[in-house]
């Protein structure tokens, strides 16, 4: 059994290192392909690979199809909108990702992009502070939980909406559950933004929903820039002087954002949620252990494509 790691954007070292580790000490035979320029060398590579982990790497339907040994495939992360699905299942391999193990870096960039912009972004002049400010987090799964206590211990009224997750849940580590989106939105001077990106959520941060928010409003996002809608987020912030966004993913308009509000926007150079030591290594370690789980013992818990 052969297991192929792919990454235009490489694991550090020591997680590339354990994942070969882990994988030969089991009996697996390991391939890497690092900071590969074309789709066609990741298709190639999944020609003869029993597995397949990648991290935002793209997993198309042509891609897919290559992999004629190809069992299961393993995104290194949460998100796994950049796998097809649909031609994953239709082949029958299995799609897995690895919740959780990415979820303390992308919190800590979430509350850290916060207080920058609370700050001015440092610029020298007097911002603003956290403390007794209402966050509102919109998904409370494993990155929305870590925000909310963080953001307690800021000092921030910590509120969330989940259609997914009981009320009596949220409440249960002190937060106050909301009935909806947009009674979050109303109350919250801030709002975190953890939903996924799927055909129900793709573009509904719209202007109507933001325009509920209160007076010196930030929107952070650290989830998908997909569920952002661009065109009414970028009208929203030429009516509202106040209005500011941050992200660690650069929107599709991001440049026209940057000339139209450079006080008002932050993105990073590129996705940073999951760039620290220990997600990079916990994600690695969780895709391998994974996939040789799944082959020694058919175990499907983490998989997507149900």
């Amino acid at each position: 059994m052969k297991i192929t790691v792919a990454t235009v954007k490489p694991f550090a070292p020591e997680a590339v290192r354990k994942i070969k580790e882990t994988a030969e000490d089991t009996g697996y035979e390991f391939a890497l392909l690092e900071k590969y320029e074309n789709q066609k060398d990741l298709i190639e590579a999944v020609k003869n690979t029993d597995a397949l982990i990648i991290r935002s790497d793209k997993a198309t339907r042509e891609v897919i199809e290559s992999g004629n040994r190809l069992k299961i495939i393993v995104r290194a992360g949460a998100g796994y909108d950049n796998i097809d699905l649909a031609a994953a299942t239709e082949k029958g391999i299995v799609v897995m990702n690895t919740p959780g193990q990415n979820s303390n870096a992308v919190a800590e960039l979430a509350l850290g992009m916060m207080v920058y912009n609370a700050r001015n972004k440092f610029n020298g002049k007097s911002g603003t502070e956290l403390k007794g400010k209402k966050l509102g987090i919109h998904a409370y799964g494993n990155v929305g939980k870590l925000v909310a206590n963080i953001a307690k211990g800021f000092g921030m009224e910590v509120f969330a909406f989940d259609a997914f997750v009981p009320k009596e849940v949220i409440e249960a580590d002190g937060i106050k559950a909301l009935d909806s989106a947009d009674e979050l939105y109303s109350i919250c001077q801030y709002v975190s933004l953890h939903i996924p990106a799927n055909e129900d959520t793709k573009q509904s941060i719209d202007y109507e929903i933001l325009s509920k928010m209160p007076d010196g409003a930030t929107l952070v996002n650290t989830a998908r820039k997909e569920v952002i809608n661009e065109d009414e987020l970028l009208k929203l912030m030429q009516d509202r002087s106040d209005f500011k966004y941050l992200s660690d993913i650069a929107p599709d308009k991001k440049e026209e954002f940057e000339e139209k509000f450079p006080e008002r926007v932050f993105f990073t150079p590129k996705k940073m949620g999951a760039q620290t030591v220990e997600a990079n290594l916990n994600a690695a370690v969780a895709s391998v252990k994974q996939i040789i789980n799944f082959f020694e013992n058919g175990d499907t818990t983490f998989q997507v494509n149900k």
